[in-house]
C-alpha cells in the first residue's frame, strides 16, 4: 500500500461513521434495576466532593512507599499498577511525557461530580507525587489518578452505550448530557465498566462510566485538547433546538448517541440536577483533582454558564439558545 492510500485509509477509518450497534434498550434483568445506573441523591447538599463517596479512609497515603507491580503498556497517558504498604493495589494514571494535560486530575473531578449526582463510581483519588520502589531503586514519581482495586468491586467487563437496560430513560439521557457539559470526548463502550458490587450479603450490578478524563477542553476524535480553561470557555455547549431535539457542539466519538436523540426535557433534567451542587462542592471537586483555585474558578464559571443555558432550553423554540432573550 502506497503512502497516499495508507493516509486515505487512516482518514476514512477516523472520520467515516462507524457501524455502531442499533441504539435500543435491552431487556432489564432482576440484577439490573434502575438503581444499577443511578440512585436519586436525596442528600446531595451534604455530599463530600473532596473525599468522594468512598471517604478519606480509602484514600492513598501520600507519604507511603509504593511497590511497582506492572507498567501500563497502552493508552495515551502513562501509568502503572502499584501496591501500598497495606497490601492494597492501585492503578495509577500519570501525565503524558509530551507536556499535555493529564487525564487523571480531570477524571477525579468528573468522578466526584457524577458520584455526588447519584451515578456509581469506583474509588479514585489524586496524588501530586508519590514514592515508588521498583527493581532498581526508590525514587519520587510524578503523581496522578489513583484508582483502588477494592475487594467489594469485581470487574465484569464493559457495558455498551448503544444497548443496555437504561437507553432512553432520564438518568441515561442525563448522563450523556452531563458528559457533554464537561466536553467529554470519549463516549466509547471500552471506557464503561460493569461492576459486581458486594455489600455484605447484598450483591448488585453497577453500570459505571470510568475513563472520563478526556474532557474540559474541546471535543474531537483525534487528540482533543483537555484540561484547558481557555479552550473550554471558548466552546459552545448547545447550538440549537430543532424538531424536538437538542444539537450539541460535540465532535467526539459515537455522535450517533447524541444526534437527534436528546430532548430539551433531558437537558433540563440533567441541568437541574447539576445545579444543586454548591459552590463549596464545586471547589472541593476540583481540589480533589489537584487543580489550583484560580484554574478551578475558571472551569467552574464556564460550567455554571452551561448549567444555566441547559435550564433555559425550550422545546418550542428552534432558534439557537444564544439568540434567545
Amino acid at each position: 500500500m502506497g503512502p497516499y492510500a495508507l493516509f486515505a485509509t487512516t482518514v476514512l477509518a477516523v472520520y467515516l461513521p462507524f457501524c455502531a450497534p442499533e441504539i435500543r434498550p435491552t431487556m432489564p434483568s432482576p440484577a439490573a434495576p434502575p438503581a444499577s445506573l443511578w440512585q436519586p441523591p436525596t442528600d446531595l447538599a451534604d455530599r463530600d466532593l473532596f473525599n468522594g463517596p468512598w471517604g478519606a479512609q480509602r484514600a492513598p497515603e501520600p507519604h507511603d512507599t509504593y511497590q511497582l507491580v506492572a507498567v501500563k503498556r497502552s493508552g495515551i497517558n502513562p501509568g502503572m499498577t502499584v501496591r501500598d504498604s497495606r497490601g492494597r493495589k492501585w492503578s495509577v494514571k500519570q501525565a503524558p511525557q509530551n507536556g499535555e494535560a493529564s487525564e487523571g486530575p480531570i477524571e477525579v473531578v468528573l468522578s466526584r461530580v457524577l458520584s455526588a449526582l447519584g451515578y456509581h463510581q469506583p474509588p479514585v483519588y489524586h496524588l501530586p507525587e508519590f514514592t515508588l520502589k521498583d527493581d532498581w531503586d526508590t525514587h519520587i514519581e510524578g503523581g496522578g489518578r489513583f484508582r483502588l482495586h477494592d475487594k467489594s468491586l469485581k470487574d465484569k467487563g464493559a457495558w455498551s452505550w448503544q444497548q443496555n437496560p437504561f437507553v432512553g430513560q432520564p438518568p441515561y439521557q442525563g448522563l450523556l448530557v452531563i458528559l457533554l457539559m464537561f466536553n467529554g470526548s470519549d463516549l466509547k463502550t471500552s471506557n464503561n465498566t460493569l461492576y459486581e458490587h458486594r455489600n455484605g450479603d447484598l450483591v448488585e450490578q453497577w453500570y459505571v462510566v470510568r475513563d472520563i478524563g478526556t474532557a474540559l477542553g474541546n471535543t474531537g476524535r483525534l487528540a482533543p485538547t483537555r484540561g484547558d480553561p481557555d479552550v473550554f470557555a471558548r466552546q459552545p455547549f448547545i447550538l440549537d433546538v430543532s424538531k424536538g431535539f437538542v444539537t450539541f457542539n460535540y465532535h467526539g466519538w459515537h455522535q450517533e448517541l447524541v444526534r437527534e436523540r436528546i430532548t430539551p426535557d433531558d437537558v433540563e433534567w440533567a441541568s437541574g440536577l447539576v445545579s444543586q451542587l454548591t459552590d463549596r462542592q464545586w471547589r472541593d471537586a476540583f481540589r480533589a483533582g489537584g487543580f489550583a483555585p484560580a484554574v478551578s474558578d475558571r472551569f467552574i464559571t464556564t460550567l455554571q454558564a452551561r448549567i444555566a443555558q441547559g435550564q433555559q432550553v425550550g422545546a418550542a423554540d428552534s432558534r439557537p439558545v444564544e439568540e434567545r432573550h
